[in-house]
């Protein structure tokens, strides 16, 4: 088993490690168009962890700048904000941002990647959803390698994410196997360093 404290500290540690493993997935997309889509998913993602948080003024803007500093500025891709720049020395680490935690029903999951699965139940079927379920079922994966190797299972995962959606929620699981074997080869915290253009550079002209 792999703690968490033998693991990279967290730029954002309120979302959790799983998203912090999704930012590093979206870094090895080599096709832009993918790392466009997987990052405008993430940043959903991100977005219905804290739906009390809605109403806040600047709400989508913050959350494309804990983007950028999850992937320490070098994810290349079209932002629809002028992300926030670095900055020099000091304490750079934004505000938290509090998150209402509830009852988890497997601990080797955590209580934010459960709370994604809540959320990815109630959203409409389509290609987002779809993108997100892989996402989902990816971390999902890990974290049982975490707690025990022996239980790193596509079929255990299928049956997890139906039971926790009560069937509102299949894993293609063909997809996932092919998903799988790129998302595995992801090192946590060591994400390929291959997009270096800042984002604030590449603001999306409307």
């Amino acid at each position: 088993m792999i703690y968490n404290t033998q693991r990279k500290k967290l730029p954002m540690p309120e979302y959790g490690r799983g998203i912090q493993e999704m930012v590093d997935y979206a870094l090895t997309l080599e096709n832009r168009e993918e790392r466009q889509r997987c990052a405008r998913t993430i940043v959903s993602i991100m977005g219905n962890m804290f739906p009390h948080l809605r109403d806040v003024p600047d709400f989508k803007h913050k959350l494309w700048d804990h983007l950028a500093i999850m992937a320490d500025y070098k994810l290349d891709i079209d932002y629809p904000y002028e992300v926030t720049p670095r900055k020099v020395g000091g304490d750079s680490k934004p505000s938290p941002m509090a998150y209402p935690m509830k009852k988890i029903r497997y601990r080797h999951y955590g209580a934010l990647l459960e709370a994604l699965i809540r959320k990815l139940a109630e959203m409409p079927e389509g290609a987002e959803r779809e993108e997100l379920t892989l996402l989902v079922a990816g971390q999902m994966k890990r974290s049982l390698g975490n707690w025990n190797k022996d239980a790193m299972d596509d079929d255990k995962v299928a049956l997890d994410l139906d039971h926790y959606t009560h069937g509102n929620v299949h894993l293609d699981r063909e997809r996932f196997h092919l998903f799988s074997d790129q998302y595995d080869k992801v090192q946590p915290g060591r994400a390929p360093v291959a997009y270096r253009n800042v984002g604030r550079k590449n603001k999306r002209k409307n």
